[in-house]
């Protein structure tokens, strides 16, 4: 049965008419638009911040001045509001600029200009219409230097467990090359996000964040996923989405051995104090299939066939697929996620990809990189002992 989302009182409808004992809200949208307000004041859990907590993801602006606030460490920034103002403000930053509409962009409303005049050709752009609504202001930021990576962090709003860390590949191209995605693979753990980077990101990004939320009366319950850059200076916080993420999503859920179901209950209803988690110590890595013509376009319709690809112990998830006369066929933009565990990124690249070549998708492609730069230096360790 289909539900639309935006039809709060027909989820609700729904949930009493099958008894629903958790509602987990998986997308961003749906959080920003306030479902989950409206399934508390039914008195339902859910697992998934509120409205108001949820801006977090939904507003760069509102993230950042709340990391000025409570002194959490990310990129210097201003927030902007019409072509005028950022093009007066882009002189107070060197190139390249980080230019970022403020609302929901399905993960592409970043734009990296490496000159003054291409800045002001993308924001341009964004205060046009290029994002939608997402694009009415626009954050402008100081580039960081350093490496990406995924922390995520499980919270009720006062107890908070750390569960885990991830590495994603936001390029569509080989070599970090074209425009930005929602993500073209990912894998977890991160090495790079050493134990003592991990306890420095809990203490100075994660805690602060729902502390002060908690304290300006928008407490903050689900998961946080924070994107880091690791600086010379530390971890920083690029920005924070409300979910879980894909493809970090299905790199995390590989490696979990516990039960997550009670997990999200104990979140949605303030008793996640004592919890613990156990993650499988594997490395999991997820490459993404996407239709022809993504990030832009995508080709629907496009004929899949699985064939065996999980025959050696690899997962597809489906994530834009649908049948059509009973065949399997491409609906969307980021169609797969084939997913492999190994005992290192060397080895869950190679089951991944042996995966990923079994299926038979004409229409769709994928990176063939995912993971290179940790195999590279797995490589590296090997020949030094």
């Amino acid at each position: 049965m289909a539900v639309d989302a935006t039809d709060h009182d027909a989820v609700i409808a729904f949930c009493a008419e099958h008894a629903i004992d958790l509602v987990v809200i998986g997308p961003e949208a749906p959080l920003v638009d306030g479902l989950s307000d409206s399934l508390r004041a039914a008195g339902l859990p859910v697992f998934g911040p509120s409205q108001a907590a949820a801006q977090l993801e939904g507003s760069k602006g509102f993230t950042k001045d709340l990391c000025a606030r409570a002194g959490i460490p990310t990129a210097g920034y201003v927030r902007t509001a019409s072509m005028a103002e950022a093009r007066a403000a882009l002189p107070r930053f060197m190139p390249p600029y980080v230019l970022k509409a403020d609302g929901l962009a399905a993960g592409k409303g970043v734009v990296i200009a490496e000159t003054l005049e291409d800045a002001e050709v993308a924001l341009a752009d964004m205060f046009g219409g290029s994002f939608g609504a997402a694009g009415a202001q626009v954050v402008i930021e100081e580039f960081m230097h350093g490496e990406e990576a995924s922390f995520f962090a499980l919270t009720d709003g006062t107890h908070i467990i750390p569960f885990g860390s991830a590495q994603d590949h936001k390029r569509v191209g080989d070599g970090d090359t074209g425009p930005n995605t929602g993500g073209m693979g990912a894998y977890s753990p991160a090495p790079v996000l050493t134990a003592e980077l991990q306890a420095r990101v809990m203490a100075e990004i994660i805690e602060p964040t729902v502390r002060t939320m908690r304290e300006e009366g928008n407490p903050y319950s689900g998961v946080l996923f924070a994107g880091l850059m690791l600086t010379a200076d530390g971890p920083r916080l690029i920005e924070y989405n409300a979910r879980f993420g894909d493809p970090e999503c299905q790199v995390l859920m590989m490696r979990l051995e516990s039960d997550l179901v009670p997990i999200m209950h104990a979140c949605a209803t303030g008793e996640l104090a004592g919890v613990a988690l156990s993650f499988r110590d594997q490395t999991a890595l997820s490459v993404v299939m996407a239709a022809r013509g993504y990030p832009a376009t995508p080709d629907k319709g496009g004929a899949i066939d699985l064939r065996d690809a999980e025959a050696g112990g690899a997962k597809v998830f489906h994530a834009g697929t649908a049948l059509q006369d009973g065949a399997l066929v491409a609906n969307g933009g980021r169609v797969l996620n084939v997913t492999a565990m190994g005992a290192n990124v060397t080895e869950a690249q190679r089951l991944a990809y042996e995966a990923v070549d079994k299926i038979d998708f004409p229409t769709g492609f994928c990176r063939r990189d995912i993971g290179q730069k940790e195999v590279a230096r797995e490589a590296e360790r090997e020949r030094h002992g």
